[in-house]
């Protein structure tokens, strides 16, 4: 599984409904699931971004299809970071000539 990084704004619709933030993170992690995802961890943030999000996604395609989904609803404006563990970016050092 790939780990993404999500960090998110509120748009004026979800800063509008603000009070309803905590049960649509649980409906996001509903619909990261029927797209093959899993939420792993959410934060609610103070500066730049209102809300960061740990996913994991089988493949960048269901990862996609998830991040549109939540962005077609509306509250979130989205920026995503590929991480990678220890494990994996020691591999990809392994690469390195």
């Amino acid at each position: 599984m790939a780990t993404y990084v999500v960090l998110a704004q509120f748009t004026d619709q979800g800063i509008r409904a603000v009070k309803n933030s905590a049960q649509r993170a649980g409906q996001a992690a509903e619909m990261a699931k029927s797209f093959g995802c899993e939420m792993k961890e959410i934060y609610w943030t103070m500066g730049q971004y209102d809300i960061v999000t740990i996913v994991e996604a089988p493949d960048e395609q269901s990862f996609m299809s998830f991040g549109l989904a939540l962005g077609a609803a509306g509250n979130v404006r989205t920026q995503t970071l590929r991480a990678l563990n220890k494990d994996e970016f020691s591999a990809l050092l392994g690469k390195l000539p």
